[in-house]
């Protein structure tokens, strides 16, 4: 059973038994972690964008795509939003119903139901598409070219199968030459498995919320570049993570 925690800034998350972690930093806040981490950065790069495709790995309690479409409507009304996201826990998924979500999400409440009860919704300007799967598998057999990838798996440290090498040569298929990865991981192992695949790495840090990392094929003027071969050569014994590793 999940428990609903308040968070710092007072939106409320929740805790996972079974990872024995929360679904967001408690000390950024949900909302504001969500909002700093994944939908600013995203949104800014593709400013220019008329049909942004986003894959949400995870769904969890769903912030990252709900603040997604808070921030379409708010600054880019004309934007067409079409969201992936998988999700193990299909429990969870139907209980958000009940969820004590921040008032911003009050015009999306019927949003959030169909998820729960249908798998997803669609509108003229909207798909959102929440599969009970594995996202690793999920991310093997996806197909297509998108925007954006919002990586908020658990942590390396309980969930590492999301967080290697291999894992993200899946989503590098996925992102194109055009597509940026947004994570709150600044590890050097997570980073050097985005960069093995071609990925730049960008340090996404500002007022209020701790530090994180934005992943692009393209060069981006708005991030400070992470120089990532200067940092494995000043730790030699440092690898990505690797699938091999894990069995």
């Amino acid at each position: 059973m999940k428990q609903w925690v308040k968070s710092e800034d007072g939106s409320y998350t929740a805790y996972s038994p079974e990872y024995d972690e929360h679904y967001h930093s408690t000390k950024d806040g949900a909302l504001q972690e969500s909002l700093k981490k994944h939908i600013e950065p995203a949104f800014g790069i593709h400013k220019d964008k008329d049909h942004l495709k986003i894959i949400d790995i995870c769904f969890g309690l769903g912030f990252n795509t709900l603040l997604s479409l808070y921030y379409r409507d708010t600054y880019f009304p004309d934007t067409i939003l079409e969201i992936y996201s998988p999700e193990l826990d299909g429990e969870l998924v139907a209980s958000l119903v009940n969820f004590p979500y921040p008032e911003i999400f009050e015009p999306y409440l019927n949003i959030i139901t169909d998820i729960a009860t249908l798998g997803g919704y669609e509108d003229e300007r909207t798909r959102i598409t929440v599969e009970i799967t594995d996202a690793r598998k999920a991310m093997r057999t996806l197909e297509g070219q998108w925007n954006v990838c919002y990586q908020d798996a658990f942590s390396p440290s309980v969930n590492p199968l999301l967080w290697t090498k291999e894992y993200f040569a899946d989503v590098a298929r996925l992102m194109g030459e055009e597509g940026v990865v947004t994570t709150y991981s600044i590890a050097l192992a997570i980073r050097m498995g985005l960069y093995e695949n071609g990925f730049n790495i960008y340090l996404n840090a500002g007022e209020g919320y701790r530090s994180a990392t934005v992943a692009s094929r393209r060069v981006l003027t708005e991030f400070e570049c992470i120089d990532v071969e200067h940092k494995m050569k000043c730790n030699p014994h440092m690898t990505s993570l690797r699938d091999a590793a894990l069995s």
